[in-house]
């Protein structure tokens, strides 16, 4: 049998690429200063505009980055998004480097860095891989968060805000801490655009509310009506002057159909509740005693 020869030069060869993954993406990695104690990260995605966590903002006003060159500047918040713990920061004079996204989405066992600038010493990085994708999952604060990344990489305090960087130092998402009680994710890179694009043009993400609370409940077979639906939204409060009293929507109905789309949990019902669907008088299936009812009701801008 033929000895197996350990070759130094392919370790070397793969610690180096990682390295220059983290110089790559340095150029575009900012300190954020918009909080009392630790400082986070940032990452630049356009010439003027900063991305970084929502969480980590403790202050809208007074808000500074300072960049790989030790330049400090005064940031203006122009939006964020609590159900992704994004924000965006607009920078006069900004002029740095805009990172850039990995061309491929994440996949599982992925080798990868998180990367970080929580002081003025300079980035900071830690290895690992792609540990799971997934998604919808509901968060911390209630929300659903529609798609994630997690790693086993360890983000040190300051990382939230920073990239997560493939071994080209190509983007595949935003860490945060701050979305399901510290334990760290990633916003893949195609739904941060998305954010990004919209918090750019509106200062905040449509979503759309119906002002009710609902409990999930199992359906008897003499209640599906002919569906293979085995649960729904028992609703058990409806709001004043909220959409759901305006549509009809009462005390005891279950929601089983939003648009045409089946509801069998809150996650369900929060993804179907985009911000195209705002304003939009929307097809609503209850059942109400034994029968399946058929409502109409205009969701509203979530607040």
């Amino acid at each position: 049998m033929e000895d197996t020869k350990y070759d130094p030069s392919l370790l070397r060869s793969l610690s180096n690429q990682m390295a220059d993954a983290v110089e790559r993406v340095n150029a575009s990695l900012v300190t954020v200063h918009g909080r009392s104690r630790q400082s986070a990260s940032g990452l630049v995605v356009a010439p003027d505009l900063v991305v970084t966590a929502s969480h980590i903002l403790e202050r809208e006003n007074d808000l500074k980055i300072q960049s790989h060159q030790q330049t400090e500047f005064s940031a203006t918040l122009v939006g964020r998004d609590a159900t992704t713990d994004l924000a965006l920061l607009r920078i006069k004079d900004l002029n740095l480097l805009a990172a850039v996204a990995a061309s491929e989405p994440a996949r599982v066992g992925q080798l990868i860095l998180a990367v970080g600038r929580p002081s003025e010493d300079g980035p900071m990085a830690s290895s690992g891989i792609v540990s799971a994708l997934g998604g919808p999952v509901r968060t911390g604060q209630g929300s659903v968060l529609e798609r994630y990344i997690r790693t086993d990489a360890t983000p040190y305090p300051g990382f939230s805000g920073g990239p997560l960087v493939d071994t080209q130092g190509a983007v595949l998402g935003i860490l945060t801490t701050g979305l399901s009680n510290g334990i760290p994710l990633a916003i893949p890179m195609a739904q941060v655009q998305t954010i990004v694009d919209a918090l750019a043009q509106q200062g905040y993400i449509k979503r759309g509310y119906l002002g009710l609370s609902s409990q999930l409940v199992h359906l008897p077979e003499a209640q599906r009506a002919g569906r293979e639906q085995e649960h729904g939204l028992l609703i058990v409060n409806v709001e004043k002057d909220s959409p759901a009293e305006k549509g009809g929507l009462l005390l005891g109905d279950i929601l089983v159909s939003l648009d045409s789309h089946t509801v069998s949990d809150t996650e369900d019902l929060q993804l179907l509740l985009t911000g195209e669907r705002v304003g939009q008088a929307l097809a609503v299936e209850v059942i109400r005693g034994d029968a399946i009812q058929t409502l109409s009701i205009t969701p509203g801008q979530r607040k």
